[in-house]
């Protein structure tokens, strides 16, 4: 195999063009999009963050999503209106509780491997992403919320992740902007967040000056495959087109399942919704007020960084509703809320809301490896970690074509 397409330029897509340009492979990356990293690449959390590697596969998950189904201001919200993807979704989500505990260790043990590939390509390339290494610290305002994380923190450190406890005391040492009463945390000096658009065209842009062909808007219309090569109908910015390549890569989020369908593979990707919200620091006050060591409020399950000088992103929250991108005030409401609580002094005048398409798999596995067919290939379904895991799966799948 010597020419690849690359369907979809977020971070998956993107990563993967990188880790085979590097391999000597010619590369075409398409996407609908006028740019790279435009939907759900565009405004999450920023966290990397393999201190979040723990898989949602819980029973206690069940519990809460029944018992938050009605609230609409709820971390995890759920439409009850049956179709049968979400049925075979969440019963399959349902058969992987108990993988909790390896999928969790498997999950560390990549999050790990990828910083390291992304940090050294960030280096290589001279890509500024406002990266900021101050660690993540997951705050527990109860000894129930804190002993779980005792738990959780053992699955880490066996998939190669120490993280430790912190006193209330600790805490403020940590992030001294940090307002309220907490019963402890867990610091994880090792992670780091930044700004995944950023880094996104970033490191497109250096693909690009490697050799990458990068298509954008252009519209994947059909794909057909079979045992000597891919052939792609497109329309580019409105002109229709076709590509024939030796090998596709599917990297289309949450339209991964339906592309999946057409070649003859299963890939049970439901779409989740989360929200963020990025407050702008217009003012010296506010950026002083602002925290620069990255949290994770257990009970809210809302992440946070700090990007730049004056940028303070919030996000979180998970939605299942189908394929939606509405941007619902009821949803963004708690996040304005909860910073002003945790961060009287910023001024939450200035936020811009979002909501992105989490591609998420029912064992909160990515499904990286080979298709069906000899020349189809996936890289998808990542989750709320694409940010987190996309570096690693990018080099896994690049190998596995090479060796092809």
């Amino acid at each position: 195999m010597k020419t690849v397409a690359i369907i979809g330029a977020g971070i998956t897509g993107v990563t993967t063009a990188y880790a085979l340009v590097q391999r000597g492979f010619q590369v075409t990356l398409l996407d609908r999009h006028r740019y790279p990293g435009m939907e759900t690449s565009f405004a999450n959390g920023g966290q990397l963050s393999a201190s979040n590697a723990e898989v949602w596969n819980h029973r206690s998950t069940i519990f809460k999503g029944l018992k938050w189904m009605l609230k609409s201001d709820a971390p995890l919200l759920f439409n009850p209106r049956p179709s049968w993807h979400k049925l075979s979704w969440f019963a399959e989500f349902i058969a992987n509780i108990p993988h909790y505990e390896r999928n969790t260790v498997a999950t560390a043990r990549l999050a790990i491997a990828a910083r390291e590939h992304l940090y050294q390509w960030a280096a290589h390339e001279g890509i500024d992403f406002d990266h900021k290494r101050e660690g993540i610290l997951h705050i527990y305002r109860d000894r129930v919320g804190f002993d779980n994380a005792g738990k959780v923190s053992r699955m880490l450190a066996e998939g190669g992740l120490p993280r430790r406890a912190v006193t209330p005391e600790e805490m403020r040492a940590i992030e001294p902007t940090l307002n309220g009463d907490y019963y402890g945390g867990y610091f994880t000096e090792s992670d780091s967040t930044g700004d995944i658009h950023r880094f996104t065209n970033g490191l497109a842009a250096a693909a690009q000056r490697l050799g990458v062909r990068v298509y954008t808007d252009a519209a994947v219309l059909k794909v057909k495959a079979d045992a000597r090569g891919v052939h792609i109908d497109m329309l580019r910015e409105g002109v229709p087109g076709s590509l024939d390549v030796d090998a596709v890569v599917v990297c289309a989020g949450v339209a991964s399942r339906d592309i999946a369908a057409s070649l003859g593979d299963r890939v049970n990707i439901y779409p989740v919704k989360g929200y963020s919200i990025t407050v702008h620091l217009n003012d010296k006050a506010s950026q002083a007020a602002a925290p620069n060591v990255s949290l994770l409020d257990d009970q809210t399950k809302l992440v946070t960084s700090r990007l730049g000088v004056d940028r303070f992103r919030v996000a979180g929250t998970a939605e299942f509703n189908g394929i939606n991108r509405d941007i619902r005030a009821d949803r963004i409401k708690p996040l304005v809320d909860w910073v002003n609580q945790l961060f009287p002094g910023v001024n939450t005048r200035t936020v811009t809301p979002w909501a992105g398409l989490r591609p998420m798999m029912p064992d909160m596995m990515p499904r990286v490896g080979k298709g069906r067919l000899p020349t189809v290939f996936y890289n998808t379904g990542h989750g709320h970690l694409g940010w987190t895991l996309s570096a690693a799966t990018a080099e896994i799948i690049a190998e596995t074509i090479s060796k092809s």
